[in-house]
């Protein structure tokens, strides 16, 4: 895994020393080794800070140049079929031979031969490059299908900058700054800046699926898809899997395992993360069934009720016998990495699971270059909560009249997560197990902010977002649209389920889980792999039915019945719970001082991007306990921290 950065544009006499600087910011994501290219007659700069995991040798350094001398390429990313790539392509027919086993170097032959856009269709992998064509003066960056490797580009200027993180476009002296007001918006309801947007104006970031032309003479930016999740619903709705519920499990753990076995591939030393639960014990299951060797596998725990998984993830080490790695953090270590948030992102985030990500990656990085996560495994099989009970709090709430459930919704916030959290302890014993759940006071009040919807649309949008209006917050702003807005985005899917998956996985799962896993991993460079998102596990899960994937009341069924072959069923079967710190608690504690210093209203007056009153009104009713309002307050503060950090 590496840190691409560039520019071209504008002629500066100091071209190299200024790419330098903005490759220099990305040392965390490449500490191995770093350089730049220069075409000066065309302005155009192109760097590289390397993390070497595949061809350790000088023959895989970058930027890199293409054999027949028309490229320059600087990559951020993994190819994981490039060897496939290499025997198709045949070099000796060619009358060359390779330089060495880097998938960069098989990047650039195939790209010299069938072009861009066919090249990526041939690749398995995740990656963000630009490429500068020097006959015809182009540059094309390209983006992964999915999202995984972040790549972000704009006009500052008379420069086109693109850069794998922010900060090294702050390097770059045309970089203006402005904050977006409008996308600040987006931070507050979906906790990330949703893409396209950047929390700059005139910066974006590249969407997943997408190659960008950037032509330097007339500063012309033409954006084309070369894949889409949409396309792939589609030709799955037409051409649906057929077989029987055996053979979907064979066909399954066919193209799970050969996804895991190609991203195992790896010069220097690899494991997983494993939290206990069903996505990552299915990885490390298929894992250790590939390996002579015991898996390096990871968990951070929490001595607090409601937030440890460590205690399940140590059970399924011990059942598939993995050389597992545990770490007991205490809530002064985890606090210890609140200050170092805002440089890690980058870009204000608020996933409050960004700080035990960080933590189990700096865990990791200790024994290994490489981990293997199992995010995507609730986007694709129906893992979440909602995508199991929306559907049927609708058809129950439905024929309720609309004042009525707005009453219920206003009963059930009035009083505390606390409060509800102490109810459910003490009924616990005349609940059927389904119900249940861990934090059950946050999904009294998820349950509330979706009873009061006027449809399963606005239910879902209710769901996932946290300040139901940002506008009424963000001074001067105008929330702009998005994937989840935008229904022309949308396939042609007739079940409520289906549609949350759809947009869960361009949006939540892009935007949020994505970007906290590659900035808390790379901020240590440990290079993480995501076998889910191999986009031919992604066209399998899209093409079996709804009901291989929720039944009987209970999400990811297939998924579960792959695990159960190498994991008891008592091990698993538990409710689902999130990745989580109580920031709820802390805010009230050993956090309140810090959160009082970014919340103090004449700073807020003064630096005029929020509604004080109303921002102060969340933080004395949360502090009092009256009401819970950590993920809405996170927010604010996670923008205040980074605000501060970018001053």
């Amino acid at each position: 895994m590496c840190g691409i950065a560039g520019f071209i544009g504008n002629k500066l006499p100091d071209l190299k020393s200024v790419c330098t600087r903005m490759v220099s910011t990305l040392h965390h994501r490449g500490p191995d080794f770093s350089d730049v290219w220069l075409d000066s007659k065309s302005g155009v700069a192109l760097g590289h800070s390397r993390l070497s995991i595949l061809d350790l040798s000088m023959a895989g350094h970058q930027p890199m140049k293409s054999k027949c001398g028309q490229f320059v390429i600087t990559f951020n990313g993994e190819i994981y079929n490039h060897l496939e790539i290499r025997k198709d392509i045949n070099i000796s027919n060619y009358g060359e031979s390779w330089n060495g086993h880097s998938d960069t170097e098989t990047l650039l032959m195939a790209i010299s031969i069938w072009g861009i856009k066919k090249t990526i269709q041939r690749c398995v992998g995740m990656f963000a490059f630009a490429l500068w064509d020097i006959k015809e003066k182009r540059l094309y960056l390209a983006r992964d299908r999915m999202g995984e490797k972040p790549l972000y580009y704009g006009m500052q200027g008379k420069a086109f900058l693109f850069s794998s993180e922010l900060k090294a476009l702050k390097a770059h002296p045309e970089f203006q700054g402005t904050i977006n007001r409008d996308t600040l918006c987006l931070l507050l309801r979906h906790n990330t800046v949703s893409n396209p947007y950047s929390i700059y104006q005139g910066i974006s970031k590249l969407q997943p699926g997408y190659i960008l032309t950037f032509n330097p003479e007339n500063k012309d930016i033409r954006v084309d898809s070369y894949w889409s999740m949409k396309n792939v619903v589609e030709s799955a709705l037409k051409n649906p899997f057929k077989g029987t519920e055996q053979q979907a499990l064979l066909e399954l753990e066919g193209v799970l395992s050969s996804s895991i076995s190609n991203q195992m591939i790896s010069d220097l030393p690899l494991g997983a993360f494993l939290s206990g639960g069903i996505d990552s014990s299915t990885i490390v299951s298929l894992m250790q069934l590939q390996s002579t060797n015991k898996i390096k596998t990871f968990s951070i725990g929490f001595n607090v009720k409601g937030y440890d998984e460590a205690i399940h993830a140590k059970d399924v080490a011990k059942y598939l016998d993995t050389d597992h790695t545990e770490l007991y953090v205490s809530s002064t270590e985890a606090l210890d990495a609140i200050p170092l948030l805002a440089e890690m992102y980058d870009e204000p985030f608020s996933d409050s699971s960004q700080i035990p990500t960080y933590l189990v990656s700096k865990l990791a990085k200790q024994k290994v270059a490489v981990s293997l996560s199992g995010d995507g495994g609730d986007e694709l099989f129906g893992g979440y909560n909602r995508h199991v009970w929306l559907n049927s709090i609708w058809k129950k709430s439905r024929h309720i009249p609309l004042f009525f459930r707005s009453l219920i919704h206003y009963a059930i916030t009035s009083l505390s997560p606390i409060y509800w959290n102490h109810f459910f302890q003490v009924c616990s014993s005349v609940f059927p197990a389904r119900y249940r759940v861990s934090q059950p006071g946050d999904k009294m009040y998820k349950l509330a902010k979706v009873i009061a919807a006027e449809s399963p649309e606005a239910m879902y949008r209710n769901m996932v977002s946290h300040w139901s209006n940002p506008e009424s917050i963000v001074l001067g702003a105008s929330e702009p649209e998005t994937l989840l807005t935008d229904s022309s985005v949308l396939p042609d899917l007739s079940d409520i389920e289906n549609r949350m998956m759809f947009l869960d996985t361009i949006t939540y799962l892009t935007d949020d889980i994505l970007t906290k896993v590659d900035r808390a991993s790379m901020s240590v460079s440990l290079e993480t792999r995501v076998p889910m998102l191999d986009h031919r596990v992604i066209e399998f899960a899209w093409s079996i039915p709804l009901s291989m994937k929720i039944k009987n009341g209970q999400g990811k069924w297939l998924l579960r019945q792959l695990l159960y072959k190498y994991v008891p069923k008592k091990l698993i079967d538990r409710p689902k719970m999130g990745f989580g710190v109580p920031i709820d608690n802390w805010l009230r504690g050993p956090l309140r001082e810090w959160a009082e210093n970014l919340l103090e209203p004449s700073k807020l007056q003064q630096e005029g991007f929020f509604n004080v009153s109303a921002v102060r009104k969340k933080w004395d009713e949360h502090i009092s306990k009256k009401r819970d309002w950590q993920y809405q307050l996170w927010d604010i503060l996670m923008f205040q921290a980074w605000l501060d950090n970018n001053k």
